[in-house]
């Protein structure tokens, strides 16, 4: 690694340097090198100082903290492992043109695919498995279609995204934590995989561990890196409202998918579509709302397809099975599935609605949601899957 590169992380890694300290200076001083001289030099520091930079900063800059700068050189000396600054020629000129972008990305696997269009899809930590259903599918599908998915790692609709990605295409993971660190732990397989087919992206030094103030912040880049974001269930104080909000405050496109009146991860999507999010039932939505922007991205539309039964692994990530047999349904089992809807309906409801003993019903709401054609939403309540529509249809 040249000098160059070493004054880039050295000055990033400094304490209370942030992306907007980093522009401040680098508009006065033109270059992290000539700040850094500047730092080093007691009496020249009182300029920094002028500036808004703090005691504790102009500090570490004349003793910086050689061991840790250390391991980030030996990070970068890895395969695979880049770094990625505001001067380069990978860096994602859609996220240059943020507020507040990051002066440095650390990235494993392919910088380059930073620069493709993106779409971003993120959503609650806690989904119902038809949000799981549609992440997956809407993912899968615009993949297909040449679009980059980006999302946050994180549990839930998340993961659906980037394992939905992976089937078809690529992904972009951005990170809360530092380089070197997989939050949660339990998805360090489905990082590898995005690692090979994508990348691993974050602005924060190695050695930073999970904060709560880092997860606004990684929201940012992943609304910052995308033409649009796509909002696949989120509650009324999710964090992936916060995506929305950073996409629209930075000119991006915000799509969301409207869901049950009944369904509480309905009410965020809900409330953005009232505020102007557009309202999306398919992928080609997505596509038809962004080909003015990404031109000949999109040779053919999407045609869509019976989505995959989905479910939560041991280890928390998404599997998906391309199994659509569909077992026979018991005359009673049949018969309550013709009373549940797409709209959740709750246990009792379903007693008065079919007639059946109070026990006929649980049996029946258990096995269908063994089968696969219903699922519990939150509130206790459930809903008919697209699953459970085949077999009402073919009469199974």
């Amino acid at each position: 690694m040249d000098e160059h590169w070493r004054d880039w992380l050295t000055l990033w890694q400094a304490p209370g340097i942030g992306p907007i300290t980093w522009k401040r200076l680098m508009q006065h001083f033109g270059s992290p090198t000539e700040i850094l001289a500047i730092g080093r030099d007691a009496k020249q520091a009182v300029s920094l100082r002028a500036m808004g930079v703090k005691e504790a900063t102009c500090n570490w800059l004349q003793q910086p903290d050689l061991k840790a700068l250390e391991i980030s050189y030996a990070w970068l000396e890895q395969p695979n492992n880049h770094l990625v600054t505001s001067e380069h020629s990978y860096y994602p000129s859609l996220l240059a043109k943020i507020h507040d972008p990051p002066p440095v990305l650390f990235v494993t696997g392919d910088p380059a695919i930073l620069s493709q269009p993106q779409i971003a899809i993120v959503g609650t930590r806690n989904p119902s498995q038809e949000g799981i259903s549609n992440a997956w599918e809407f993912a899968k599908m615009l993949a297909a279609a040449g679009y980059t998915i980006t999302s946050g790692l994180a549990l839930g609709i998340d993961v659906a995204a980037h394992s939905g990605a992976l089937d078809t295409g690529k992904t972009i993971a951005v990170s809360a934590t530092g380089p070197d660190r997989i939050y949660p732990g339990n998805h360090l397989d489905l990082a590898r995989r995005i690692s090979v087919n994508g990348a691993l992206v974050t602005e924060l030094p190695l050695g930073v561990k999970v904060r709560r103030e880092n997860f606004p912040r990684r929201n940012r880049i992943i609304s910052g890196l995308s033409l649009g974001s796509l909002i696949v269930e989120a509650g009324e104080k999710s964090g992936a409202l916060i995506t929305a909000k950073t996409a629209a405050d930075q000119g991006r496109e915000v799509f969301a998918i409207p869901g049950s009146i009944h369904n509480p991860l309905s009410k965020g999507c809900h409330n953005l579509i009232r505020q102007g999010a557009k309202l999306v039932e398919t992928a080609q939505d997505i596509v038809d709302e962004l080909g003015a922007l990404t031109g000949a991205l999109i040779p053919v539309q999407i045609t869509t397809k019976p989505s995959p039964k989905s479910e939560y692994s041991s280890t928390g990530t998404i599997t998906q099975q391309e199994d659509l047999s569909l077992d026979p349904l018991e005359p009673d089992h049949k018969t309550l599935l013709t009373y549940i809807e797409y709209d959740p309906v709750a246990q009792d409801v379903l007693i008065q609605r079919s007639g059946l003993t109070p026990n006929a019903v649980a049996t029946a709401l258990f096995m269908l949601e063994m089968s696969g054609y219903i699922t519990l939403t939150a509130g206790g309540r459930y809903s008919r899957t697209k699953r459970g529509d085949i077999a009402l249809k073919q009469n199974i």
